[in-house]
């Protein structure tokens, strides 16, 4: 007995090594992580998830047995292999999300060298939980926000007209006449999701039911959190109709969202209660989750009896050298370019006289861009301009990146009438023939012609997708994530013909982009006051 127990211990301590050395090689992204746990509400339930996760899998302790040869131990040395390529791709990049998921490839690699194929598979759902303490890329986080604010705005309008109280929905503004409640990031319905779709699951791991309800369990969490993210929305909506707005602030604000949390709670609950009706099964709310009977009660000796396999010199041997080519790309820094700042861009463009404008700070701390400009141009003797944005971001890291204009015009009230790629080789940036999204926008009886793209190192891009891609390639490539915006808007009469609108940019294009190649750096760096070739 106690020979086992010696070799027992001594399979633990190297794989206790093993893993102790996998947190120090990931200790950057971790450290981050983590810090995205503390700032951040939507993902504040991060610290519970590992925790959740090494209980399930020592419940089932009983169903693991040490792989007892290194040939049951390859799959798990290619799956790290894997997880450590897209770490040292992330690091490169430096694209925390993706040094995050491969640190979770990895883990569950060494899980598989330690336990096998078969040891993998009976832990499989608490490893794959441990996705949810993972943060979503920015940009993705971004537009879910928007879509969910849009979507919860609409419903909650619905809810306030249905207790009889005259409202106006514009956009992401719900007009009550007397007072105006904006439907901001912190109330589309995040902070509930995340939480709630990471208790969803463990509610369907647990529940004793079969998969299409366990299922229907896990997906009904975004349901559940659009309709009573809007139901609270619209109660607000009617308080602060009758009480002021007080009612949507400060503590009744917070508190308001815990209570809607917790009955999302209990609707899944109460979800889980019929589903077992319907199955025959009468079980007590009590019961619905509940680690089964046959957990943690059955003889533990395969857990803890075998013998120590190479693959565990082979894990620390990959750790080592995966730590190796990590620090080594740590000495990458950014390749910042030299630019014009906007603060010098011209007010005078061929004929076009404008008026600069500016955005308030809450869409400064909202964009976190590095510098931007925003001009209303006319011609003489013209009534209707062309107002131009452009925001520039010296490194889109640490989730400041463009935002797309097609993400943000329905917040405004705006419905996309038209939306397409259009290419004009008449005109040319940065060597490259232009090539624009656009759009056509209409709030009530008001249009506008919208052009805009993505300007990036050198790049005219039309996709917000492609945009990331390139972002990732060109960190890796050039070392530079600089990039930006460049939007064009025009307003269109009611009895104006669309062409007119799109001949009005286009006169604008032609005396904007040589002027404006000198403040978007191109592909090949120049120093500051050189212009770049803009066609």
């Amino acid at each position: 007995m106690n020979t086992e127990n010696t070799r027992a211990a001594v399979i633990w301590s190297f794989w206790g090594a093993a893993f102790l050395l996998l947190c120090l090689v990931f200790r950057d992204s971790l450290a981050e992580m983590v810090g995205t746990w503390i700032g951040l509400e939507e993902y504040s339930h991060g610290f519970f998830i590992p925790c959740i996760t090494v209980y399930l899998i020592w419940m089932r302790r009983s169903e693991l047995s040490v792989a007892p040869s290194f040939k049951e131990s390859v799959p798990g040395l290619v799956i790290i292999v894997t997880g450590l390529l897209i770490f040292i791709l992330g690091g490169l990049a430096t694209i925390r999300t993706m040094e995050q998921y491969a640190f979770l490839v990895v883990l569950t690699g060494m899980f598989a060298c330690a336990f096998g194929l078969k040891g993998l598979k009976t832990a499989s759902v608490p490893l794959l939980f441990l996705v949810f303490m993972v943060p979503f890329p920015a940009f993705i986080l971004n537009n879910l926000s928007s879509k969910l604010q849009l979507i919860s705005s609409w419903l909650g309008v619905e809810f306030i007209r249905a207790c009889d109280i005259m409202v106006y929905l514009e956009g992401n503004v719900i007009d009550l006449g007397n007072y105006k409640l904006q439907v901001v990031d912190a109330c589309s319905g995040l902070r509930y999701l995340f939480p709630l779709a990471s208790l969803a699951f463990l509610c369907a791991y647990l529940f004793k039911g079969p998969f299409w309800q366990k299922l229907l369990i896990f997906l009904s969490a975004m349901p559940l959190t659009i309709f009573m993210n809007s139901f609270r929305i619209g109660v607000i909506g009617v308080l602060v109709d009758n009480w002021g707005t007080e009612m949507a602030e400060g503590f009744l604000h917070d508190f308001e969202g815990w209570a809607v949390f917790l009955l999302c709670m209990a609707l899944l609950f109460i979800e889980m209660w019929i589903f077992s009706r319907i199955s025959g099964r009468k079980l007590a709310f009590s019961e619905l989750v509940q680690i089964p009977d046959d957990w943690g009660r059955a003889p533990v000796t395969g857990f803890s009896a075998g013998r120590l396999n190479r693959s565990v010199y082979a894990v620390l041997v990959l750790l080592i050298a995966g730590a190796g080519v990590s620090e080594m790309s740590k000495g990458r820094e950014d390749v910042i370019p030299q630019r014009k700042a906007f603060l010098n861009f011209p007010t005078k463009l061929g004929n076009w006289q404008g008026r600069n404008d500016y955005l308030s700070q809450f869409y400064l701390n909202e964009l976190k861009l590095t510098d931007y400009v925003i001009v209303n141009f006319n011609q003489p003797g013209t009534q209707n301009g062309v107002n131009f944005y452009s925001a520039y971001y010296q490194s889109q890291r640490k989730g400041a990146a463009v935002h797309s204009p097609r993400s943000c015009i329905p917040g405004d009230g705006w419905q996309i009438i038209s939306y397409g790629q259009q290419e004009f080789p008449e005109f040319t940036l940065d060597g490259h023939s232009l090539e624009l999204n656009r759009a056509v926008i209409q709030k009530g009886e008001s249009r506008q012609l919208v052009y805009f793209w993505f300007q990036q190192r050198g790049r005219t891009i039309t996709n917000e997708y492609m945009v990331k891609w390139y972002l990732f390639y060109d960190a890796i490539m050039m070392n530079r994530t600089d990039g930006a915006l460049v939007r064009l808007v025009t307003p269109v009469d009611k009895s104006e013909d669309i062409a007119l609108a799109d001949k009005r940019l286009q006169s604008f294009l032609r005396d904007l982009l040589p002027e404006l190649g000198n403040y978007l750096p191109g592909k090949t760096i120049v120093p500051a006051g050189n212009v770049l070739s803009a066609g």
